[in-house]
């Protein structure tokens, strides 16, 4: 299959690295089409936790194959062979589907594993366990915490005008901002005290302004860290008249009111 999308497997490797960055996969390389027997293939928890989550919201359709308990082959010539999902958390009844096991000489048993909740999905990734029933313990270990420990908080939704920033010299005093991407802030449950989303911008916005125009940042504060994702204006404004103009400018002046 390698060598017949990119002509040779170096080629089709040059293609995965270069898909694995487009992703934001930052401590993986692969050497060839499979990603073993090279130590030159290499990745991070982190990166399979990335890729996983890419796999998961950008090909939902080849996701529900991983949930499939078992498989049958009919065309073997001989007897059909029916091969068990190997994920052990399939069966625990915790909302698991997905994703896959491993095992490697160098990092032993591993398991990325995916349950989908009733508001939200967890990824575990987890590597370098003796036995399958270490990993499968492990890895339930840890998921069991991210539900007991953790909330997820709904900030704001895609494209949905939820941010009001003032306006100066506009037909319009106030203006609507919207993000581009359904935003979403996970946190232990202890650190809800250390959560903080305030706008930053540069206002009253001068008009004109126009549709979806950059016109602030969302600045999102949790324990130890900080996260800042552009606002959009949702609506063109147009200026007011060089009279009126001239007289808020004026009533600024004397009264500092915009």
């Amino acid at each position: 299959l390698a060598e017949a999308i990119a002509g040779s497997e170096e080629n089709f490797a040059e293609i995965m690295n270069e898909k694995a960055k487009e992703i934001g996969l930052t401590n993986t390389n692969f050497s060839n089409s499979s990603g073993i027997n090279d130590p030159q293939n290499y990745s991070t928890v982190r990166d399979i936790a990335i890729m996983s989550k890419h796999l998961i919201s950008e090909y939902p359709k080849y996701y529900e194959y991983f949930k499939e308990l078992e498989f049958t082959w009919e065309r073997t010539g001989g007897e059909p062979i029916t091969q068990g999902n190997r994920n052990p958390l399939l069966y625990k009844r915790i909302g698991a589907d997905g994703i896959k096991t491993g095992y490697l000489d160098s990092e032993k048993y591993s398991l990325a594993a995916s349950v989908l909740g009733e508001k939200r999905r967890l990824i575990s990734v987890i590597s370098g366990f003796k036995t399958k029933k270490a990993r499968s313990n492990e890895s339930l270990k840890v998921i069991s915490w991210a539900l007991r420990n953790t909330n997820t908080y709904e900030i704001a939704k895609k494209e949905e005008p939820t941010f009001e920033f003032d306006v100066w010299l506009g037909k319009k005093n106030k203006v609507e901002g919207y993000i581009k991407e359904d935003l979403y802030v996970t946190i232990e449950k202890n650190e809800l005290k250390d959560l903080k989303v305030s706008l930053n911008y540069n206002g009253p916005i001068k008009a004109p302004i126009s549709k979806d125009q950059e016109i602030g940042n969302l600045i999102i504060e949790t324990a130890g860290d900080e996260k800042s994702i552009p606002v959009y204006s949702s609506k063109k404004i147009k200026k007011v008249n060089f009279i009126k103009s001239l007289f808020l400018s004026f009533n600024y002046m004397i009264w500092g009111d915009v």
